[in-house]
């Protein structure tokens, strides 16, 4: 029985450790990556608006702004849709 306890203790210990190394790994591999790219300078917001997120797909660029504005841009710049909350 003690032999059987030591051995799940010693696992255990052994499966946490693994697990902090992980857990600092990937803290290390994300925080050293780039910052977010920047909005494009061909993109031009309305006035008064700021960008709280952007997402960039194939053929489009989405921006939402603070005022949660969804705007819909084409990779030259120019607003296609915009939606209101």
């Amino acid at each position: 029985m003690l032999r059987w306890l030591r051995l799940l203790v010693t696992s255990l210990a052994v499966v946490m450790g693994v697990g902090i190394i992980a857990i600092v790994a990937l803290l290390w591999l994300r925080l050293g990556e780039r910052p977010l790219p920047e909005l494009p300078p061909q993109i031009a917001l309305p006035e008064g608006e700021s960008a709280a997120a952007v997402t960039f797909a194939r053929d489009w660029l989405v921006v939402v702004t603070d005022s949660g504005k969804v705007l819909l841009y084409d990779h030259q710049g120019k607003l296609r849709e915009e939606v209101q909350p």
